[in-house]
């Protein structure tokens, strides 16, 4: 109803708002030397989009505060707030507010808000329960692939198409916005979005959830050119890929009598699902690795 221009945003809202805040910071989420300032823009509000899509929530406002160091001119913080433009306009988001400060270090900080309505329609973390099976959106490793490859690393290792695929993903991370509703819709118990890897998301939702999440690491499908990437790299592709973080993938638990419905929920809105492990009665996450035996110590990006 009222946005940008008055003192504060006015919005109609439904029964439940769900808001997540998150912040990206120069050097740590994202290097100007790699990053335009509109894929900085782009990549802050997919991070706090991604979280929305994990709840299953409708997107609605976000809200953007911006600290600008005196190197970064005003061309360039329009450049940026253009980036949020477009992501925010192809998923049907209102940017509705924000603020601008100078600071010495670059930081870009998104409140974004959700709807439902009613709390049957939401997914948390906490709902695992043993028997579930646990699947994976999309395909993983991508945006750490990319990571390596915008660094100027392994030049020759890709033709210049599936590198171009693999840089977009880390540069400009997709929020499964409609997939997560899909699959909130389809009965999923538990839900979280990959951005610091599976190897430590999983975790996460294991240790919310009380229970033991077995994640069969061989059976994660991986992004086209990861492979060629991590071997390149001297790395196993896999357990690259499930340590890799910015995928904004969800991570989902079913029970069994609903896992065919999420499958083709998932299918439909262009995200296919892969099932990789199951739910168990214990505590915790054991990654169980090509030959059977636990993998100790993989764990995904850590921010701070």
């Amino acid at each position: 109803m009222r946005w940008i221009g008055d003192d504060a945003a006015v919005v109609r809202g439904r029964a439940l708002a769900v808001t997540s805040i998150d912040t990206v910071a120069e050097d740590v989420h994202f290097d100007l030397r790699t990053h335009s300032p509109a894929d900085v823009g782009w990549k802050a509000l997919a991070q706090g989009l991604s979280d929305i899509a994990a709840m299953g929530a409708r997107p609605g406002e976000a809200y953007i505060s911006l600290a600008l160091t005196p190197a970064f001119d005003a061309a360039q913080a329009l450049e940026l707030v253009r980036g949020a433009e477009e992501l925010a306009e192809r998923e049907g988001v209102t940017l509705a507010g924000g603020d601008v400060v100078r600071s010495s270090a670059l930081v870009v900080t998104v409140a974004a808000s959700g709807w439902a309505d009613s709390e049957r329609e939401l997914v948390g973390r906490d709902g695992a329960r043993p028997g579930d099976r646990i699947g994976v959106t999309g395909a993983l490793g991508a945006s750490g692939a990319g990571l390596l490859l915008s660094n100027g690393e392994l030049e020759d290792v890709l033709e210049p198409s599936d590198r171009q695929a693999l840089l977009r993903r880390h540069l400009r991370p997709e929020p499964r916005l409609r997939t997560g509703r899909a699959l909130a819709g389809a009965g999923a118990s538990a839900m979280i979005d990959l951005s610091d890897g599976l190897a430590t998301d999983a975790a996460h939702l294991a240790r919310q959830s009380a229970a033991q999440l077995t994640v069969r690491v061989a059976e994660a499908p991986l992004a086209a050119g990861v492979e060629e990437v991590a071997v390149a790299a001297g790395r196993e592709p896999h357990e690259f890929a499930v340590t890799a973080g910015d995928d904004y993938e969800l991570l989902v638990t079913v029970p069994p009598d609903r896992c065919d419905e999420a499958e083709r929920s998932a299918a439909e809105s262009s995200a296919p699902l892969t099932w990789l492990g199951e739910v168990g009665g214990g505590r915790g996450l054991v990654l169980v690795g090509p030959g059977g035996a636990p993998l100790i110590g993989l764990q995904g990006y850590e921010h701070a």
